[in-house]
């Protein structure tokens, strides 16, 4: 294979010391493109969203973090003025391209804004793009992301519900599809058994894991909901909440104290910093993802990093990743009953060695050479 032609890219969106998934994937980038022969500017936000619409406890990592990605903070989301002082700045670093991470039209203002402004100077702008219509939809969503996503010269999407999404817009963008990558930022596994000591679980436990940040799409209701059921089955199961609460837990509470549940639901309401994420996963038997609404899941590719099975909706393109009964179940949505029916399979029909197989087999599409490939294709591509 041809070496990639070097460039000098900028990369923009959430990167330390903001904290979460997102910044790790743009970090990943960063040093990917790096080894690649590539030279990088990340730059991120100065203020990413004002305090009063920020759901969560803080954006920040609270954590020692080791080696950081060195970040500019130029961009602040309601503030135009530094949006052109932004502009002026990544010029000065001549780059050839500039590359967004695109997930909510909260965005789209200082995002477009700036590519405007970069794009009379002839630098091109592309997009990974996570939602290009948001979950939680508000009036002018679609606007907004149009107004974007139609400046970009390429696009790079996770699941083909997301690249429907963007035709839907009338973006005209180029696109390529590819896998969301697996990170590899969480350390190594670790026997289950290790894992369930540090967590004070017992080996034979039915653990089922719901993990991270709680948002009425991710579906906690539904597992909630489902585990009464699950109990007829497995009396000893317990479901782990693992992730802070972008919405109050006073209903959630509610539910679990209406059902009878309480002994068999754990809430670890908070953020589960980068060197604990492993424990979680290992001490798991299977992660359920029950989403009403989703385009693709970075949990799942978390999920094939500790080689745990999931078991998810079938809504947006979460069965792309997770093939029914090859890595996981693939259940229908908004149904307790059916989620329910799921995990009791799992257990009484000892799947986890039939899928094992599987899970090797899937988590070998996840590397993040297809998309370093697919980003430097778009680059190539003439004007």
């Amino acid at each position: 294979m041809t070496a990639p032609q070097s460039r000098r890219i900028v990369l923009v969106g959430s990167m330390y010391p903001y904290r979460g998934s997102i910044a790790h994937f743009l970090e990943t980038m960063v040093r990917g493109l790096e080894q690649r022969g590539h030279h990088t500017l990340p730059v991120t936000f100065s203020r990413q969203y004002p305090d009063f619409l920020f759901p969560g406890k803080t954006q920040y990592e609270t954590a020692q973090v080791q080696d950081p990605v060195p970040a500019m903070r130029l961009l602040d989301t309601i503030g135009p003025w530094t949006w052109f002082s932004a502009a002026r700045e990544i010029l000065r670093f001549e780059p050839d391209a500039i590359l967004y991470k695109y997930w909510m039209p909260f965005f789209a203002p200082g995002y477009g804004t700036l590519l405007w402004l970069l794009r009379r100077h002839g630098i091109r702008g592309y997009a990974v793009v996570d939602n290009a219509i948001p979950h939680e939809r508000r009036p002018g969503d679609r606007m907004l992301s149009r107004f974007f996503l139609g400046k970009c010269d390429g696009l790079l999407v996770m699941s083909d519900a997301v690249g429907r999404d963007i035709d839907s817009l009338g973006v005209r963008a180029p696109q390529r599809r590819i896998n969301h990558p697996i990170y590899d930022i969480f350390g190594e596994g670790m026997p289950r058994a290790t894992a369930r000591e540090l967590l004070g679980y017992e080996a034979d436990t039915p653990l089922l894991l719901f993990f991270g940040y709680v948002r009425k799409y991710k579906g906690l209701q539904i597992a909630l909901e489902a585990m009464p059921q699950i109990l007829q089955q497995l009396p000893d199961a317990r479901l782990l909440v693992c992730g802070e609460f972008y919405e109050g837990e006073t209903g959630y509470r509610e539910t679990i104290e209406r059902l009878g549940i309480g002994d068999h639901v754990d809430l670890h309401a908070d953020y589960v910093p980068s060197d604990e994420v492993a424990r979680w996963f290992c001490a798991s038997d299977v992660v359920v993802q029950p989403y009403v609404s989703a385009t693709q899941s970075g949990v799942a590719q978390i999920a094939y990093q500790f080689e745990r099975p999931s078991i998810i909706s079938d809504v947006g393109g979460l069965a792309e990743i997770v093939p029914h009964e090859e890595a996981g179940f693939v259940v229908e949505p908004n149904s307790p009953a059916k989620l329910a029916e799921a995990v009791s399979r799992y257990f009484v029909e000892d799947w986890e060695s039939r899928l094992a197989a599987g899970i090797q087999r899937e988590r070998q599409k996840y590397g993040w050479d297809q998309l370093y490939e697919a980003f430097e294709e778009l680059m190539e591509m003439p004007r």
